[in-house]
């Protein structure tokens, strides 16, 4: 028996990195699994990848999420097709970063829209169908940013916007059987970090020595970090825990 067994998990920004590990980590435990991206197509090839328990199946959706119309039409669509919706896990995310004197105004908008607007638009889609069946597991991820970082100053609003909006989910929803978390990622090796990489000018490997040496545990962590610590806040196990932003960082914060 899997944890998600008969359990069907919406995922967003999930045809890669962190969304795509923990679409893999919930399908290992008996979720169906809705793998949400922009790219449709490579929704699609990620949902085909995904190493399924008998009898659970993958859907692949594109989708804007800072688009309401679009994000509600992707829960309705997921529950026609795989019977329902337990878990929602609001990963999609962009950066534009720049000191704020080189930031646009669209490059504020774009992440908020996404990261902040994107959470909103897919969580008040899911919520009348996790209010009704009085069950709900809703995770966010914000990140370490969220406490500032330089050059993110659009980034680390919007993440620490993120933990009060699922405080205040805790809050609200709580009553209805839904718990609300969220996971603050330290240093992540996936294709964004490593972008950030070249961005920087720097080597993939030293990139990542350097911040692996930011840390009391001396290595960077890895998308399937953050996908164990989502599997058990979306489990019954986590059902007396709500509203909380659990930092999996390999201690940097404590820094």
């Amino acid at each position: 028996m899997g944890r998600f067994d008969g359990r069907v998990a919406v995922i967003t920004g999930a045809a890669r990195g962190i969304g795509f590990g923990t679409a893999q980590r919930f399908a290992s435990e008996g979720a169906s699994i809705a793998v949400v991206d922009l790219d449709e197509s490579a929704a699609q090839e990620a949902a085909a990848k995904l190493e399924l328990v008998d009898g659970a199946r993958a859907i692949g959706i594109g989708c804007d999420v800072s688009d309401t119309a679009a994000s509600e039409a992707t829960v309705e669509r997921v529950v026609a097709e795989l019977g329902g919706i337990h878990v929602l896990v609001n990963n999609a995310g962009i950066t534009r970063d720049n000191l704020l004197f080189k930031m646009t105004e669209l490059d504020w908008d774009l992440v908020m829209g996404v990261h902040l607007k994107g959470a909103f638009n897919m969580t008040k889609a899911a919520q009348k169908h996790f209010v009704q069946q009085k069950y709900g597991k809703i995770l966010n991820l914000s990140s370490v940013s969220a406490l500032g970082n330089r050059g993110q100053a659009n980034y680390s609003a919007a993440k620490m916007g993120i933990q009060g909006f699922t405080r205040t989910l805790g809050i609200e929803l709580g009553p209805f059987g839904i718990n609300a978390n969220a996971i603050g990622p330290g240093f992540i090796a996936t294709e964004m970090t490593d972008a950030t990489a070249a961005r920087v000018g720097m080597s993939v490997e030293d990139f990542r020595a350097a911040a692996a040496e930011s840390n009391p545990v001396r290595r960077v962590g890895f998308p399937e970090d953050i996908a164990a610590a989502a599997a058990f806040l979306c489990s019954d196990e986590a059902s007396y825990i709500t509203g909380q932003t659990l930092y999996v960082d390999g201690g940097a914060k404590l820094g």
